[in-house]
């Protein structure tokens, strides 16, 4: 493996190095004429040739900036076929996504979120329009309007509302434009699956001091999926069709150019149907001994006998205040009220029990999974910052969060049911049960200076202090063993990073920092073995180095950069030190190191475009003993001392979950003009996540190999004049993997989508 990544490691600096040799050998360019991105979702900026960046409450230029980040206007999202999260993680490098169905495992260079449950909060935080959205539920809202998303790598926090360990998303819908004009879009597509949508913007200029926008998106589709149920009779319950509605409202008002108000407002009803998933062991063509698999299936033929739901219902309100100096000091304030459901079911056993397991010889149990949680979520963020262009910078700001989830009562709000059928709730031994709430909260202060040491080299210092509670009131009963939950438990640290950029010639930038991140502890359930300890905070410590490259005037630009990550704290669930039948969550006691370079470029001559993101990676765990849940076990595993033993074992050096050694995403387009009004432009993208372990315990024969993802996307588009057809596919391959891993079921990545969509721009 280390031979395989200095290879790949050369290849990067290959990669990269080649793009800029063609510019430099190349004839100048004229920069390819852009569509007006208020209308079509792109990406605005008064020069052309430069990438704003806007996470760090500045507008900054990318490619002079000490930051790792990738920026994508909304018009590349399109073309990229990237209109969910999901498919967000083709399109930039070092990302990768999860899903597996009520919520999303999202890491950035494999840090994130690794565990699935409410206690443990995310280390890639998700913003919409500047506020953090909820942590790890309700993340399939689609993208629709959108301006830009702006994914930053590395520890955040010392310039924006959350603390974060591994990284920040800002998705960034188009604002109203004051003076503007009546204008937008509307877009239609039909595909397979009978998979029909729309979307529709418009600005709408009411006078000379306030405008509004509205925006809406509609989907319906039929289910990937082919469901039977015991004998292989019809299945009565859900698929996984899909209908999804969204709409926003955008209302800005600026009485002077010193102030503004803007307000937007999002609600959507997200019903997925269902999210199917069959064990692990379905997809295996041959089983552990060698023999062939008799119950083998394809992902995306299972079958089950318990009902199965997915349905996510929200309202985001977002007020941004901000006020401008004379002397160009802004003081700004932003603030979030969020609300939503998510429901969730699923055959638990991904069966319809009317077979034997080959792996156990034994007859298929029968489990089913219900819940209902509402969540809400309040957000203030205060700023104070000075005017960008001066040799002193300095920015102030407060940050709160306010979230609190509700398990509602009665108790089958939330039922892990081991009978059947479904309505055996007289029988308590036969469910796990819960309801209560659990609020959390989290306070912040924060800030950085800037000083530019000479005109070429500016010092950046930042510092945060946070302070985070989480509580539990829960009632538990567990299969009749009545529990109650009263714990609570807090966090604080301070976080720092601190920054170096040279600008070395006019189109030649290097930059340097040290950060730190911060994600708090939580709480674990009672088990019947009394309350058990709270599982403590992590904590990164991060190590950068890179240079940005532009070559023939801004045609090409090229990114490198190397990191070096000690993690400390990893929180992971695990069987019980004492009594491994159980799960507890808990922190890695050693250190554990993630490093690896990065690489990304863009090159733009003519009617050609390219582009590219590439990763390295190596990760290995610190110090740790543990015992497997899911293997039966009643021998003590102490984490710090072990001893080793079949079912406690010593997982130093292995790989972190989730953290592929290697991603990497290529696009290419031709621009074909056809006459004064019509171009034809065909594109292909592709991207590459590398094998992931699932788990820490790294084992096959219990499906903890995700294997590598190969997503190929192709469009031809024409446009006339203001109108533009595109014949789209999605997967063309139509590559079957698993995309995520939970509870012993493989939850299936998108298959192979293709169809056509009309835009008219106005």
């Amino acid at each position: 493996m280390k031979a395989k990544a200095l290879w790949l490691s050369a290849s990067t600096l290959a990669f990269v190095w080649t793009g800029a040799a063609a510019a430099q050998d190349g004839p100048p360019a004229n920069a390819p004429a852009q569509a007006d991105t208020a209308k079509k979702g792109g990406a605005p900026s008064a020069d052309n040739n430069a990438i704003i960046v806007t996470a760090e409450r500045r507008n900054e230029n990318l490619m002079t900036t000490a930051a790792s980040a990738s920026v994508i206007s909304g018009d590349t999202l399109a073309k990229k076929g990237v209109g969910n999260v999901d498919a967000l993680q083709f399109a930039a490098p070092s990302i990768v996504v999860n899903n597996f169905g009520q919520g999303n495992d999202f890491n950035v260079r494999g840090i994130g979120k690794a565990e699935h449950n409410t206690q443990t909060t995310t280390g890639v935080i998700t913003y919409r329009d500047g506020v953090p959205t909820f942590p790890g539920y309700i993340q399939g809202e689609p993208y629709y309007d959108i301006n830009n998303i702006q994914v930053l790598r590395g520890p955040q926090g010392t310039i924006v509302g959350q603390n974060a360990t591994g990284g920040a998303v800002f998705v960034n819908t188009n604002d109203p434009v004051i003076g503007g004009g009546f204008d937008g879009y509307a877009q239609a597509n039909y595909g397979n699956y009978n998979d029909l949508g729309g979307q529709l913007a418009l600005n709408l200029p009411v006078s000379d001091t306030f405008a509004m926008r509205v925006a809406g998106y509609g989907e319906r589709r039929d289910g990937f999926y082919h469901i039977t149920g015991p004998g292989g009779a019809h299945y009565t319950g859900h698929n996984n069709d899909l209908r999804m509605y969204a709409g926003r409202l955008s209302l800005l008002w600026k009485p002077s150019n010193n102030f503004s108000i803007l307000s937007k407002t999002d609600i959507g009803d997200l019903n997925y149907g269902a999210y199917p998933a069959s064990p692990y062991w379905e997809s295996f063509k041959t089983l552990p001994s060698g023999a062939a698999n008799p119950q083998y299936h394809d992902l995306f033929h299972i079958s089950a006998n318990a009902p199965m739901s997915a349905r996510d219902k929200f309202v985001r309100s977002i007020l941004k205040l901000e006020y401008t100096t004379d002397g160009g000091v802004r003081f700004r304030s932003i603030s979030s009220y969020q609300k939503g459901t998510t429901e969730y079911g699923t055959d638990l056993d991904g069966t319809s029990s009317d077979f034997t397991n080959p792996l156990s010889g034994l007859p298929m149990a029968n489990q089913s999974f219900y819940d209902i949680v509402h969540e809400r979520q309040v957000t203030q963020e205060f700023n104070i910052i000075s005017p960008d262009k001066q040799r002193f910078t300095w920015l102030l700001g407060a940050f709160g969060l306010w979230n609190k989830y509700t398990f509602p009562a009665p108790y089958d709000n939330f039922d892990i049911n081991l009978c059947y059928p479904y309505t055996a709730a007289v029988v308590p031994a036969c469910h796990y049960q819960l309801k209560g709430v659990n609020p959390e909260r989290s306070l912040a202060a924060f800030g950085q200076l800037g000083f530019s040491l000479t005109d070429a080299l500016k010092l950046e210092v930042g510092g945060r202090y946070t302070e985070s509670r989480s509580t539990n009131h829960v009632d538990v009963m567990q299969y009749g063993l009545y529990i109650r939950d009263d714990q609570a438990i807090k966090s604080d640290n301070f976080s720092y990073k601190v920054s170096l950029g040279w600008q070395a010639s006019p189109g030649q930038y290097l930059y340097a920092f040290v950060a730190t991140g911060f994600r708090p502890g939580g709480l674990n359930v009672p088990v019947g073995l009394g309350n058990p300890a709270p599982f403590k905070p992590e904590k990164v410590t991060s190590f950068e180095a890179g240079w940005k490259g532009n070559f023939a005037g801004g045609h090409v630009r090229t990114t490198i950069d190397g990191f070096y990550n000690d993690y400390k704290g990893f929180q992971v669930i695990i069987g019980y030190p004492t009594f491994p039948t159980f799960g507890i969550e808990l922190n890695v006691p050693g250190t554990t190191r993630i490093y690896g370079v990065e690489a990304e470029a863009q090159l733009h001559l003519g009617a050609l475009s390219l582009d590219g993101g590439i990763n390295v990676l190596h990760s290995d765990l610190g110090h740790f003993f543990a015992s497997d849940p899911r293997v039966p076990s009643f021998i003590p595993c102490d984490p710090n001392t072990g001893p080793v033993s079949a079912t406690c074992i010593d997982l130093k050096g292995r790989d972190q979950t989730y953290a592929p050694n290697f991603t990497f995403n290529i696009g290419a387009e031709y621009a074909i003009a056809l006459g004064a009004n019509d171009t034809v432009t065909p594109r292909v993208n592709y991207g590459h996540i590398g094998a992931q372990w699932a788990t820490l315990f790294e084992n096959p024969s219990l499906g903890d190999r995700l294997q590598q993802r190969d997503v190929l996307n192709a469009q031809l588009e024409w446009q006339h004049g203001s109108w533009a057809l595109t014949a789209y596919a999605t997967n063309l391959t139509n590559q079957h993997y698993a995309g995520a891993l939970n509870s012993g079921l493989y939850f299936a990545g998108a298959p192979r989508q293709y169809g056509v969509k009309v835009l008219k721009t106005f």
